[in-house]
């Protein structure tokens, strides 16, 4: 029955897509785990950068749940799969632009001491995930995007501690709103990136499907 699988599938996952998925479930619940601890937080904390970090987490934590979901698959679902992350990064980055412009409106003043212990706990996971995920960075547009992710959060992961460095310095909250501005704009880049690539696949896999259906048809016309 080997010919019922596209592509002449095997009956188990090749030990490079075993160790993919494997990785995957580490780094989802790491970004779960975080999630809880961030946003809890970032709320008591009263700071803008914390949150849109922890937003950050459930966000990669819904994307590898994803990838989980579509790894196997053909190319156009992994690609449709990255097509919505990359959509779901775009609208992250203007949520947490919102919601600092409200932060800056209302003057609320973020506790600096939370911020930079939280914010190394954060940069330790994000650095825990980039190695775990490192081998796998060159894929198809699904495998590099949680690549993105991942290295998005560990640079917005120093940029929140040296915005509490910032905010204990100044006694100010516009560190914390800057770098809240600056993590908004690394999701709006990696999502553009995750969704541009995206599309080229989705784009090229009916090519390559036909082209595929021609050689086929000509092989059979050759018998």
């Amino acid at each position: 029955m080997a010919g019922g699988c596209c592509g002449g599938c095997e009956a188990s996952p090749p030990p490079k897509d075993k160790a993919w998925r494997l990785v995957l479930r580490i780094a989802l619940a790491v970004n779960l785990g975080m999630f809880v601890v961030e946003v809890t937080a970032g709320v008591s904390a009263r700071s803008a950068a914390l949150r849109a970090d922890a937003l950050d987490f459930l966000g990669d934590a819904a994307n590898y749940a994803i990838s989980l979901g579509v790894a196997g698959l053909a190319l156009r679902w992994r690609a449709r799969a990255a097509l919505l992350k990359g959509a779901s990064l775009l609208a992250l980055g203007t949520w947490v632009l919102a919601s600092s412009a409200w932060m800056a409106v209302s003057g609320t003043l973020p506790a600096p001491e939370t911020m930079g212990v939280i914010g190394v706990l954060a940069l330790t996971a994000n650095l825990f995930c980039a190695l775990l995920l490192w081998s796998h960075r060159g894929g198809d547009a699904n495998r590099s995007s949680v690549w993105i992710c991942s290295r998005n959060d560990a640079i917005g992961n120093v940029a929140v501690v040296a915005a509490a460095l910032g905010v204990f310095g100044t006694g100010t909250a516009w560190p914390d709103l800057l770098v809240a501005v600056m993590l908004a704009g690394l999701g709006v880049s990696g999502g553009w990136q995750i969704v541009a690539r995206a599309r080229r696949e989705m784009v090229a896999e009916p090519a390559r499907v036909d082209a595929r259906d021609g050689r086929e048809m000509g092989a059979h016309r050759g018998h």
